[in-house]
């Protein structure tokens, strides 16, 4: 055997080989899509503020807060229709409707659940969601911030007037906190824009 032998036979490997590449290499060439050809900035359909990155599409916010809330209400106007069931006289003021009512254990002990700590309607939860729909009443603007709160504060006064007496101390406590949490939420974002 001859060292050309060996190296002919090499050659011939080594040439199938890569004409077998290179015509691998041409069809791949070939299916190369739009894709591959680089990359292509498509924006965002998001309805986000890129300074924050926040949702400022509060109208779902509102809607599925409305929702939440009908659901929680109709709970609510069960308990007290079954509670009003019950009364046979006739008063002038909300106030004076509730001052002698009686209830069975299991109605109380959910009330007690409902207004705790804890609960839908306890001072917490119940102000986080007057501070969630105040913002997403203004759109999230901060300088609506005051507006906001003269306007939780006009609610208050006018479901004092409605029940005719001043109202349960965990009323007061409620619009305290959201009006606390609505002045941090305007402070906090004056703040923010005045770092900028």
């Amino acid at each position: 055997m001859s060292v050309n032998g060996v190296t002919g036979v090499a050659a011939a490997t080594y040439a199938s080989s890569a004409t077998g590449t290179a015509k691998t290499a041409t069809a791949a060439e070939k299916n190369t899509t739009a894709a591959d050809t680089g990359v292509v900035y498509e924006p965002s359909t998001d309805a986000t503020d890129s300074k924050s990155n926040k949702m400022t599409d509060y109208s779902s916010i509102v809607s599925s807060m409305k929702q939440e809330l009908a659901s929680h209400n109709q709970q609510l106007q069960n308990l007290v229709n079954e509670l009003l069931g019950k009364q046979a006289k006739k008063y002038t003021t909300l106030a004076d409707l509730f001052k002698n009512i009686t209830a069975d254990p299991a109605t109380v002990a959910q009330a007690q659940k409902d207004i705790g700590e804890d609960g839908y309607w306890g001072i917490e939860q119940t102000s986080d969601r007057l501070v969630s729909m105040a913002q997403a009443l203004s759109g999230g603007d901060a300088t609506k911030a005051d507006e906001m709160i003269a306007a939780i504060k006009k609610g208050f006064d006018q479901a004092t007037e409605a029940w005719g007496d001043k109202l349960p101390d965990i009323c007061q406590k409620t619009i305290d906190s959201a009006v606390d949490k609505m002045t941090q939420w305007r402070d906090s974002l004056n703040t923010k824009e005045t770092a900028e």
